[in-house]
Parts: C-alpha cells; structure tokens; sequence
C-alpha cells in the first residue's frame, strides 16, 4: 500500500480512510517528503481521530526532522486533549527535544513563559489571531492562537497539571487554585485539569481547603471549591459515600445564598448527583431558577424522584417541557422516561414534545417514547440511522435499538 496515499489521508483529515488504508496493510510509521511521520502530522494538524487512529499501529516516539516526537509536538501546540491520548497509549515522557526539554519542562516552559509571548517570539511579535475552540469529548474549551502561520493552543499549563503527578510532583492547592483563576473562562480546560487533580488526591486536607472557599467575596474562588467538592463526591468509589453527606450539609445552605449563577449550577450540581435524599427535596425549587444551567441541572437531578412517583418532582418537571431553553425541554424529557409505565401522563407529555422546534428535544422525546414501547415517536426515529456513530443521537438510538431487539 503506498505511502503516498497514507499521508494523503492524514492530511486530508479522514480517519476512516486511513484506518482502511491501514487494515489494508499501509505503514503506520510512513514520512512524508520532508521526514515528518505521519502521526507527527496528525498532531500538527490538531487531528484527535486521525492520531487515534494512528495511535494505535504506529511507533510512538518516532520523531520529526526537528527532534521531537507526536508527544512533543502536541505539548508545544498547546493541544491537552491529544497530550492526553498519547500519554494513555503509552507515549514516553521521558524524551527530550534538542534544547533538553522532557514533556514535563516543555509544558513548564510555556506555563511559564505564557503562550502569547512564545508564539511572538517564534514568529517575530505578527499580529495575534485569537478563536475559542472546544473539545470534541468534553464540554471543555481553550484558545487558538495563530501569528505568522504558526497556531498553538493555551492548553499548555492544563497539560503540565497533569503531568505533574506523572512525575511525583504534586503542587499546593494554592498554586493550582492560582493557575486556574488565571483563565477567567471556568470553561477552560485548566479548571477541570486543576481540580480534577485535587480530587485524585483523595486528601481530607483538600476538601477542607475547597470548603473553606465557599466565603470568598471572588466567585471564580468559590466556583473552583464548589467543583473540587463536587468531583470528591462523584469520584468518590467508596461504597458508604462518606462525602455525601457532608457535601449536601454545605451545598443546601449555600446555593440558597449563592448570587453568581455559574457558581449555583456547580452546587445544584453536586446535589443533584447527591444520594442524600435531602438533595433532591431542593430540586424542584431550583427548577425555577433564572438561569438556565441551573434549571438544567436540577431537571436532570430529578429522575430518581420520578421513579418514585414523587408528584412534587412529576410537577416541577412538567412545567419545565415548556421552559424557553431547548436543553431545559431536553433534560425534562430524560426524566420524564423514569416515570414509571402506568404513568398516562408522562407519555402523553413527551409525545406533546415531538412538535418541538429543537431537533434534540424532538429526537429525546421520540427515543424515550419508544423505550416505554410507545409507538408514537417512530416517524421521527424512522429518519434516523442509528449505525450513524458521528450522529449526536448515536447513544441514544442505540438503546432503542437494544430495548427493541431485547422485546422481540
């Protein structure tokens, strides 16, 4: 199989293509013209499914011409989303570029230096192009900054918080909590990079610190202890979820007093995902609140209550079908599918939702009707094709598929 066309595809982008060139038997370590391999080339072109796909048949650690391996190069480009991924197949950290730089002091460098200065100074101080871009797996965002045809990412001091621990360092809460206000977009990859890291840490010492945050006068102060709290609780795999408790204790109390919204969406969170039943008798309130995330949230945190037959949650729920925001409609949906069968009016309200203006809530209705074997949403499934994996519907078509084929 020629190199030609390998390299051809992974420029074009098509990580179909090259896997089929690949099965067919085409060298995964192919160069191009210049030397460059093609998962270098990958990563360059900030390609998460092509370097998937190349990930797993190429050489890791083959470098480029300018000495530095797909691992490198996505560190330099300030990409944490494919850092990440070459880091969990395996990629070495412990190899240096020509100035001596492991992994770990490339992405050191850039935190410190700061990605705007490094990009002025490699392309000799161009005017600065900026675009906000988000990660194709999570809800996380960074920046792209271009400038005399050179593009990086700001990803780099995400990328060196998760590294660290690779390496047996493990920096204060301050420090982290410092490197995640720095980026005033809670959005931001580093803020889930940085609290993330707390929670592994599995420290008493650090939910004391993230509870004692809760009165800070700064509201990205209190939203990084609200979120660190919160990962402890979810991440928590002890069986007797000795957080839980202590987490509702502080989180009823203060999303009541709690102005900024980004800060009570992550505490209506937390206790929507709370097993401590007084969690979800704050709910049905919290659906009324103004912004949106928070209705979303407390929606979505309301499932287990209509299992139950709460009518409390069933009434909050319902007046939320008709919320102003698609994604509120949406979640209104999913919880509405716990209701159990003999429930008339839940069916009779997600079919109501099938002349949404919003595709989601419209295609989320007909799903969750065909799940309680309500014929009603078919013509909207029947225009779907539930093999599509790109299609945002894909999960969910598939466990309709699976509960069908379980009922025949």
């Amino acid at each position: 199989m020629g190199v030609e066309s390998l390299i051809a595809a992974v420029r074009s982008g098509d990580a179909r293509l090259t896997a089929t060139l690949l099965d067919a038997g085409a060298d995964p370590n192919a160069v191009d013209e210049h030397g460059t391999p093609a998962l270098c080339l990958a990563v360059d072109a900030f390609d998460l499914p092509v370097v998937d796909v190349l990930a797993a048949w190429a050489r890791l650690d083959d470098a480029a011409p300018d000495g530095r391996t797909p691992l490198l190069r996505a560190i330099d480009r300030g990409d944490c989303e494919i850092t990440d991924r070459l880091v969990g197949h395996g990629a070495n950290l412990w190899v240096a570029d020509a100035e001596g730089r492991d992994a770990l002091a490339l992405a050191r460098y850039w935190h410190e230096t700061g990605v705007e200065t490094e990009l002025r100074r490699r392309s000799g101080s161009d005017p600065v192009e900026r675009r906000t871009v988000r990660r194709s797996e999570s809800w996380n965002v960074c920046e792209e900054l271009s400038s005399g045809g050179l593009t990086v990412r700001n990803g780099h001091t995400a990328i060196l918080t998760a590294l660290e621990p690779r390496y047996g360092i493990h920096p204060p809460f301050d420090e982290l909590l410092s490197r995640a206000l720095a980026e005033p977009d809670v959005d931001h990859e580093v803020w889930w990079a940085t609290t993330y890291t707390l929670e592994k840490r599995h420290d008493p010492a650090v939910w004391n610190a993230a509870a004692a945050l809760c009165d800070r006068s700064d509201p990205l102060e209190r939203y990084f202890g609200a979120e660190v709290l919160r990962y402890t609780n979810i991440f928590d795999e002890d069986e007797d979820a000795p957080h839980d408790r202590s987490l509702v204790d502080l989180f009823l109390p203060w999303v009541e007093r709690e102005p900024d919204p980004r800060v009570a969406w992550v505490l209506t969170a937390g206790l929507a995902d709370a097993m401590d039943p007084r969690a979800g008798k704050a709910l049905p309130a919290l659906t009324r609140h103004l912004d949106a995330k928070v209705r979303e949230w407390a929606v979505g945190g309301l499932g287990s209550a209509i299992e139950m037959a709460s009518p409390k949650a069933l009434v909050a729920v319902t007046e939320r079908i008709g919320d102003a925001n698609a994604a509120v409609r949406q979640a209104a949906c999913r919880a509405l599918a716990f209701a159990p069968p003999d429930t008339a009016d839940a069916s009779d309200l997600l079919a109501g939702c099938l002349v949404d203006p919003d595709e989601n809530v419209r295609v989320e209705a007909a799903a969750r009707l065909a799940l309680r074997d309500d014929p009603r949403g078919d013509e909207i499934l029947r225009g779907l094709d539930p093999t599509d994996e790109d299609s945002p519907h894909h999960w969910l078509l598939y466990d309709v598929s699976r509960h069908r084929a379980s009922r025949r």
